[in-house]
């Protein structure tokens, strides 16, 4: 790294991270409509920031839902260009009484901030910008050609992003994704991710009589929604957390011996993560399988809601004339998120007890990927990490999803390197989220690093 660019980024982080503490106070919550406003400023926020420092052709994109920022530098003829991605919506804060700070007031603490979005993906859009004024600001110019794309609706799956990529745009001609929403394996170990589990998150709604009925009156006789969502619910997974839907393994493709054996010689710690990073009495799901594979490379059912029904203080002996719950399935490499719903469609149906209607929805759904470690612009992150962090890096995959990865490959061509700075215990989407300070710097240093390194 050219030294007057480093001296630049070090003599100007307390300013960054006073930038950072203006955005992480948007309360930019995409799932809420509520605070549809505040996208919008967190997008105004993001385009001008991207026009100060000298980004050019900045505006929003427009969308169904809330906008896209778009930018571009480029005149580096003959090198690559960069497609640099993120997101800045955030989850919503509850529940409140958890959080030791409020949400979005950021707060330094033990070497962190603490807000809701620090990590996810907010810290790690503004490391990015910063690596690029770092650059403009100490040269005049970049490495390589640049554009960067920021969305809005990143947490609630995406769809006004997937429908602009998939069009193809001239403005998205790239020759790789730079993404920047993932997280070291472990604190000072670098750390790029090379696979995602996709998802399907749906919704089932249970019906049984026209309207709410007292239940002394009608218990014994009406059908409760509530018991039979909880029925099909308990004949989703068995004990062992193995799912039993017909099919639902058939397709998916198991990690390589080599990538087991590489797993093996990470510095896992399963006490400490079971203590520390969960804080569950024990760790769950299938036996013969490795906590790592379990969250990397099996496919997953979850719970995460059942809303309906009298909730309120009090009694009120009502049977509910319906009963939702919000369930998703993690998917990885070899299933597709298509195949995956209508497999738990028809099984849903299927244990569906009598009495009751059942309806299945699918709310947004994302691909798995696996990308592999030897293109040229993952040898290049590796050569900056090095630089920057003083190791070898090593390659994971990871439990969570990020659609975006798969639409990017599907419908431009674009492989993408994943290169991102939080740790495994910042909280993501939980109470008191949090980014470590000293990687805030050391991504914006990697990141100016890997310009370089991949203009050669």
């Amino acid at each position: 790294m050219s030294s007057f660019v480093l001296e630049y980024v070090r003599q100007n982080q307390p300013r960054f991270l006073d930038e950072l503490k203006a955005f992480l106070r948007i309360p930019s919550i995409s799932t809420l409509p509520e605070h549809n406003a505040d996208c919008r400023s967190a997008a105004e926020m993001l385009a001008s920031e991207l026009s100060r420092i000298g980004m050019q052709n900045v505006r929003l994109i427009e969308t169904q839902g809330h906008p896209m920022v778009y930018a571009d530098w480029l005149h580096q003829e003959g090198r690559p260009t960069a497609l640099f991605y993120g997101h800045y919506d955030v989850q919503p804060p509850d529940p409140l009484d958890e959080w030791l700070t409020p949400p979005f007031e950021p707060t330094e603490r033990n070497g962190n901030i603490y807000a809701r979005g620090a990590v996810d993906d907010k810290g790690q859009v503004w490391a990015q910008i910063k690596a690029l004024e770092s650059h403009l600001a100490s040269t005049g110019s970049l490495p390589i050609n640049v554009r960067v794309l920021l969305e809005g609706e990143e947490e609630v799956g995406g769809e006004g992003i997937e429908s602009y990529v998939s069009s193809k745009p001239a403005q998205l001609k790239a020759d790789f994704a730079l993404i920047s929403d993932t997280e070291l394996f472990a604190p000072g170990l670098p750390t790029l991710c090379v696979g995602l589990r996709g998802m399907i998150y749906t919704e089932i709604s249970v019906r049984g009589a026209r309207t709410d009925l007292h239940s002394g009156m009608y218990g014994g006789a009406a059908p409760n929604p509530f018991i039979a969502l909880a029925q099909i619910i308990a004949r989703l997974k068995d004990e062992q957390g193995h799912i039993l839907i017909p099919g639902f393994y058939d397709d998916m493709i198991p990690p390589t011996p080599e990538e087991l054996a590489a797993w093996k010689s990470l510095p896992f710690d399963e006490e400490h993560y079971r203590a520390t990073e969960v804080g569950s009495p024990k760790l769950v799901g299938e036996p013969g399988y490795s906590v790592l594979e379990r969250t990397w490379a099996r496919p997953t059912l979850d719970v995460h809601g059942m809303p309906g029904g009298f909730i309120g203080a009090g009694a009120k002996t009502v049977i509910p004339a319906k009963a939702t719950a919000k369930v998703s399935m993690r998917l990885v490499p070899g299933m597709t998120p298509e195949k995956s719903f209508h497999q738990f469609e028809s099984f849903v149906k299927q244990i569906a007890p009598a009495g009751v209607e059942v309806d299945v929805q699918l709310i947004h759904a994302g691909n798995p990927c696996i990308l592999p470690p030897d293109n040229p612009y993952i040898r290049a992150a590796t050569r900056a990490l090095r630089r920057v962090w003083g190791r070898d890096t090593v390659f994971i995959r990871s439990g969570g999803s990020i659609p975006i990865v798969g639409d990017f490959a599907n419908y431009l061509g674009l492989p993408s390197v994943m290169m991102g700075f939080g740790l495994p215990d910042d909280n993501l989407h939980a109470p008191n989220e949090k980014f470590n300070l000293k990687n805030f710097e050391l991504g914006i240093e990697s990141l100016i690093c890997f310009l370089e390194e991949a203009a050669g």
